[in-house]
């Protein structure tokens, strides 16, 4: 991807870091780091940012990937002008979404990027990477200053001794091959995990510069929540590379809103870590953080040093409290069944390597789509972004350390030791993070090993309960707080079911349904039979999980489709999802769109289409027709007559509080007649639907999730093209692909020409922006019988 040519040399990747632009941007007073807005490097970014608020700028743009490693290519003068210029996040390979061959990537790769200036004075410069996958040595200047083995969580470099007055080199050399790196080191390969993990550079970049004496770490944690004695205990962490002698003050912020602050004193007379208690009491009247209700606030802290520098941190922290017990799990207090689904943060076409937007749009996907309260960040630390977002919409999260099915020797487990630490450093202030994952997706019992996971956790932040995913239906040897269970059971009609808690403990089912029960996949391509079996599936298990307060509740396996080489795969991926790779929810997700309050959005999901095709009935869905609906009554019209009345099963389902409803929906296609379905709450009529027998009015559409998108190279947008008929109703069964042409400056990330046959009338590409290039894009789509549609990108 092109470089910009903003406040960088075109053809050079280089940044121009000075003391002069630094003056300019008002970062620096009184010869130390002020924490202000200001503008530098790829984007503005205005204080207060969440985390430590020096001077902070984004570094994703001036990349330059030279593909896999080259000796010499970390040192300064190494010609890198056939290096490809590149904006993180980056993926290593070029993918598509399918059949993903991890050989591509097993490779050691190079980065390089060029900096301009020293630090300033008086200050100290770090590189702050969020992720790299999967083991990444950083140089500058040709020195070698850290190497870090994860791919999941975030480190950081210190720069501040070998950047020059002129012309810096940042070399980074990220090793992707299969490594004894948790989740990695199974003899076996890429196979033994159930999820890919392309390489590269595949989260943001940042560069920080900070006072001598600045704040390295500051934990905001809510205590007494429930009580008029409710406070934040504060938690500050200086690191000083020099003595000095300043006070910290904290300060709970609604808005603009000061709700209370404290102060405390700083004398530091060595080098190195020192921590300073606080307290912020007496808050009043405070609003507790919910799913329905989300309410956030800001714990801004600032070290004010006697020289004149100061630095600060932001916090955003929510009050909740979270409990779960032998008798279910209490939200505030008060009992709460969790509704949600599992997540991997696997794309197709990038990778891992999405930005932010994107990344939040999967939380709005599953709190706002599919009503989810909680998600499941199966098996690994997710993104930031997706965290924050969780944050502000409600969505419940359950944060687990890299692992799957497998534990190594002393040093893998040292390292998954340090992924729970840095995982829990990372993320104890969110008020999403309700439970800390410390034992590794099913694994066997490690006693030594598990209790020093349960350790760090119970030392960094004792507020939450933790937890590990288990295979096994036996706490023999288990050392958690909530027992979490993977619950694939079925009945001798094949029927989904769950075992009864296990006494004693408080209890989870963390995975059900999935791909190791009913069918193997659910592709658009697979019956209409097949697909209705997902949503049945779903419905019986979280039915299940309501019958017993017992059960804290369920997480349903999986939230979205993603690549794997591990279980039942068709082209390298795994169709467990209710919601596609692309993001596009199939039938099954009908049940979690319809667990909503109709006078907040009613819905009638059929989990079959109305098709009279060669690959479809022609006596229609059939005597069961699945329709997900939080509707009172349905009422059935066939070629405009009346033909049935469908109920909520509330037999089947007495504990759901909207059930499917099933239909019989066995017609004759003969004239290739319309349905329509009307929805009653009460006797009001809120909701009708129509679906077309008849193709020929079927089209092809393209839907933009955003219409406008940040020009920095690393923001994007998903575009859906899908075979509609006349009233926008899914037609899966087609043929042939679609053919993309895209004008304006954004580059395509997708496959072009797209196989629409082989996915089923459904797909997705993205549209990145190019660093710095404003202006308006276009996008059309073409298909040899569905015709053309397109849609149009403002990027500024």
């Amino acid at each position: 991807m092109p470089a910009g040519e903003s406040e960088e040399t075109a053809g050079s990747g280089r940044a121009r870091l000075s003391r002069r632009s630094l003056l300019r941007a008002g970062m620096l007073t009184g010869g130390a780091v002020a924490a202000t807005a200001f503008g530098f490097g790829d984007a503005a970014l205005a204080a207060p940012a969440r985390g430590p608020a020096g001077a902070r700028y984004p570094l994703n743009k001036s990349w330059r990937f030279g593909g896999e490693y080259i000796a010499g290519s970390t040192d300064p003068g190494f010609a890198d002008g056939s290096f490809t210029p590149v904006t993180l996040p980056h993926s290593v390979v070029g993918l598509s979404w399918r059949e993903w061959d991890p050989a591509d990537w097993e490779k050691v790769w190079i980065y390089r990027r060029a900096l301009s200036g020293p630090t300033p004075p008086n200050s100290r410069t770090f590189l702050d990477f969020d992720g790299a996958m999967v083991a990444t040595t950083v140089l500058c200047n040709g020195n070698q200053l850290s190497t870090h083995a994860g791919g999941y969580l975030p480190f950081s470099v210190e720069l501040t001794d070998t950047l020059t007055e002129d012309d810096n080199v940042i070399a980074v050399i990220v090793d992707s091959t299969w490594s004894a790196i948790p989740p990695e080191g199974a003899a076996a390969g890429a196979v033994a995990v159930d999820y890919l993990e392309p390489g590269g550079i595949y989260r943001d970049v940042s560069l920080r510069v900070v006072p001598m004496i600045y704040l390295a770490d500051v934990f905001a944690k809510p205590v007494n929540v429930l009580s008029d004695a409710r406070a934040v205990e504060v938690s500050v962490t200086i690191d000083a590379a020099t003595a000095g002698s300043g006070r910290v003050r904290t300060q709970l912020l609604d808005g603009a809103r000061v709700l209370a602050s404290a102060t405390g004193p700083v004398s530091v007379t060595t080098a190195g870590n020192s921590t300073l208690d606080l307290t912020l009491g007496g808050l009043g009247a405070i609003s507790l953080w919910a799913p329905e209700h989300p309410q956030l606030y800001d714990v801004v802290t600032t070290l004010t040093l006697d020289d004149g520098g100061t630095h600060s941190y932001t916090n955003r922290i929510g009050f909740r409290e979270a409990s779960f017990t032998v008798n279910g799990f209490l939200l505030n207090g008060a009992p709460y069944k969790i509704f949600g689904l599992n997540r991997h943060q696997i794309y197709p076409y990038a990778g891992l390597a999405m930005p932010a937007r994107v990344q939040r749009r999967d939380a709005q996907i599953l709190r706002q789509d599919l009503n989810c309260n909680m998600v499941r960040c199966s098996h690994y630390p997710q993104s930031p972004h997706f965290l924050d977002a969780c944050d502000e919409l409600g969505l419940m999260v359950w944060q687990e350390p890299p692992g799957w099915q497998y534990v190594g020797d002393a040093a893998w487990q040292d390292l998954a030791v340090q992924n729970v630490h840095d995982m829990i450093i990372r993320d104890r202030s969110r008020p999403s993070v309700i439970l800390w994952g410390i034992r590794l997706n099913e694994t066997a019992n490690f006693p030594a090993f598990y209790a020093r996971t349960r350790q760090v956790a119970d030392e960094l932040d004792g507020s939450r309960q933790t937890s590990g995913a288990m295979d096994v239906y036996s706490t023999d040897g288990w050392a958690a707080d909530v027992f979490a269970y993977d619950d694939y059971h079925t009945d001798a009609q094949g029927n989904a079911t769950l075992l009864p808690p296990l006494p004693g403990v408080p209890y989870l089912v963390t995975e059900a349904v999935g791909a190791l029960d009913g069918a193997p996949y659910y592709r658009w391509i697979d019956t209409q039979q097949v697909l209705a079996t997902q949503l049945v599936m779903h419905a019986t298990v979280h039915d299940i999980a309501r019958s017993d307060p017992r059960y804290a509740g369920l997480l349903g396996w999986a939230g979205f489709d993603y690549d794997s080489l591990n279980g039942h795969i068709y082209q390298n991926v795994k169709w467990p999802g209710v919601v596609d790779t692309f993001r596009v929810p199939k039938p099954g997700a009908g049940f979690y769109q319809s667990q909503v309050d109709p006078a907040v959005r009613p819905v009638i999901a059929p989990a079959f289409f109305w098709d009279f095709g060669p690959n479809s009935p022609a006596t229609g869905p059939g005597p069961q027709a699945v329709i997900g609906t939080n509707c009172d009554r349905l009422e059935l019209f066939v070629a405009g007559q009346h033909h049935s009345t469908a109920l909520p099963d509330k037999a089947r389902f007495a504990n759901l509080r909207y059930p499917p409803a099933f239909a019989d929906l066995t017609v004759s296609g003969t004239g290739l007649p319309e349905l329509r379905i009307d929805g009653y709450v009460g006797d009001r009529l809120v909701l009708s639907r129509r679906f077309a027998g008849d193709p020929a009015g079927d089209r092809l559409s393209l839907a933009i999730d955003d219409p406008s998108i940040s020009a920095d190279g690393s923001d994007a947008t998903r575009v859906v093209f899908r075979a509609l008929d006349a009233y926008g109703n899914q037609r899966p069964y087609v043929s042939g692909s679609v053919a993309l042409t895209l004008t304006g400056p954004s580059a395509l990330v997708g496959d072009n020409p797209f196989a629409f046959g082989d996915f089923g009338g459904v797909g997705a590409v993205w549209l990145r922006s190019l660093p710095d290039q404003p202006g308006s894009a276009r996008l059309t789509a073409s298909h040899p019988s569905l015709g053309t549609a397109s849609v149009s990108l403002l990027l500024t």
